[in-house]
């Protein structure tokens, strides 16, 4: 039993890492495309959102489908699909294959974050709040490397060269995944362990935990759309910005460990408010920082950026029945995808409105409107979790 539970641990981590590289390794090219499609702030938001789109769109559906599929199945065919997308976006010859080569891309990538989840919630029952935090560092461990790496890249090829290498990693990604990962399950056979007024409680503690995750989602993915524009501007090369966006990434991998160590000791909803209100400030400080003095506090706003998630995502089962754990991480992971695609394209009108910097100020205006959300949600967990 353990050896399947660590086995789907790594399996699941190495899927995670793969595919949240995927998905931000956009950020580093979105000026790239900006030059060579002549693309608004606007409509490069929108390429971004196409793939974050698709990912959020389908998560319910997939998640439904898991009930009748075997998740490892799905896990593998969906990390295939995110590859081939790829593998058609360094084909593609417009700014119209492009975008349905991302929608390709992000459909694939929908399976990973309900379904893995639910694997590992599952393989490690009531102890599973630490392996889903060693879960989500695994994606940060993607985004520290696919970003820069992919910069790198571009130094020596073009960025549909580059496209075509990291589909061949999801390649082999998808084939570990078919031969190490245990299966997962059709459905989960148990009976609500929960009874009617907790549950009715629960749902309620999980729609304050939802607006949060999407708020917050909103605010990490809308600054970063806007970072490799501010470093830009301050003078950074693209092999520089590909460095700050990995600073920024391992600092989110290293906030989701001390965020989880905090959380743990004073509880989730200050450490909700420690993370939000530091965001915003250092949101603010990278605007008025010069080009090395900002990159220097990137790390540090990785860790405040990631902060939040780090404890919310493993208070999703605490605050759902477990027959519904599959469903509930659908939703959730829907609901903080889905404003990942979408916030970026409306605060990157806003930056075609009134520039990157107001737009990015709005970003910490956001993280600040958490707060409160915070502590409305404080009544629905347990005195541990709540402090």
């Amino acid at each position: 039993m353990h050896n399947k539970a660590r086995r789907t641990l790594a399996a699941t981590g190495i899927n995670h890492a793969l595919h949240d590289g995927f998905t931000d390794l956009i950020y580093v090219l979105l000026p790239v495309w900006q030059t060579e499609f002549a693309l608004s702030y606007g409509l490069l938001a929108v390429m971004r959102g196409l793939y974050s789109g698709a990912m959020a769109a389908l998560q319910i559906p997939v998640g439904r489908l898991a009930e009748r599929v075997d998740g490892k199945i799905l896990l593998a065919l969906g990390t295939m699909l995110a590859a081939l997308g790829y593998v058609l976006a360094g084909l593609s010859g417009s700014v119209v294959g492009l975008g349905l080569a991302l929608l390709v891309s992000g459909a694939g990538s929908s399976t990973q974050h309900p379904l893995a989840s639910a694997a590992v919630s599952r393989a490690y029952g009531k102890a599973a709040r630490g392996p889903l935090g060693i879960y989500n560092f695994s994606g940060d461990l993607g985004k520290a490397t696919l970003p820069p790496l992919i910069a790198m890249l571009l130094v020596i090829m073009s960025w549909r060269h580059a496209l075509l290498l990291v589909a061949l990693a999801g390649l082999l990604v998808a084939l570990c995944l078919a031969v190490l990962m245990p299966a997962v399950g059709k459905g989960f056979a148990q009976k609500p362990a929960v009874t009617t007024q907790s549950a009715q409680a629960g749902r309620g503690g999980f729609s304050w935990l939802l607006a949060i995750g999407i708020l917050d989602s909103a605010v990490r993915m809308g600054f970063l759309t806007f970072l490799p524009f501010l470093l830009r501007d301050k003078g950074a090369s693209l092999p520089t910005s590909g460095f700050a966006l990995a600073l920024v990434f391992i600092g989110g991998a290293a906030g989701k460990f001390t965020c989880g160590w905090l959380g743990e000791r004073v509880g989730t909803i200050r450490t909700v408010l420690i993370t939000e209100g530091g965001t915003a400030a250092l949101i603010l400080a990278v605007l008025a920082l010069p080009l090395v003095p900002a990159i220097i506090v990137l790390p540090l706003l990785g860790v405040m950026l990631n902060g939040t998630s780090s404890v919310l995502y493993g208070t999703v089962p605490e605050l759902t029945s477990p027959d519904r754990t599959e469903r509930a991480f659908a939703l959730f992971y829907t609901g903080t995808i889905g404003s990942g695609a979408t916030a970026p394209v409306l605060y990157g009108l806003l930056g075609d409105a009134v520039g990157p910097v107001l737009a990015t100020i709005a970003t910490a205006v956001t993280a600040l409107a958490i707060c409160p959300l915070a502590l409305l949600l404080a009544s629905h967990l347990t005195d541990s979790r709540r402090a």
